[in-house]
């Protein structure tokens, strides 16, 4: 099992995309990524929406998130949140195994 959170961040005048930027830059978004538990950290950009950054969080369980939340990390990205001032909207996934049948559609 694991948990993956999609979290859309939304600013102006490309602050969204700043913000991504200086999480790379700085070396936080690494930090996270050794994270005990941390199984993906990436960022993405809509083709349709300029002012959106997608973020792709995926963890081992939901300790490992809490850890997360409970770290010093969350300081300085609630820091670069407010900097941006980004607005956010969040999808919470829980992996499951793959149907049978959705297998054939796959191309390796």
């Amino acid at each position: 099992m694991s948990i993956t959170v999609n979290l859309y961040y939304t600013g102006k005048n490309g602050s969204a995309r700043a913000f991504a930027e200086e999480m790379e830059q700085s070396g936080l978004a690494d930090e996270i990524r050794a994270e005990e538990g941390n199984l993906c950290y990436r960022y993405f950009l809509p083709l349709d929406d300029p002012e959106t950054v997608l973020l792709i969080d995926r963890w081992r369980d939901q300790d490992a998130i809490d850890r997360h939340h409970a770290s010093s990390m969350m300081k300085r990205i609630a820091g670069l949140r407010e900097k941006y001032d980004l607005h956010m909207t969040v999808e919470r996934y829980v992996s499951a195994d793959m149907p049978e049948s959705d297998i054939s559609f796959i191309r390796k």
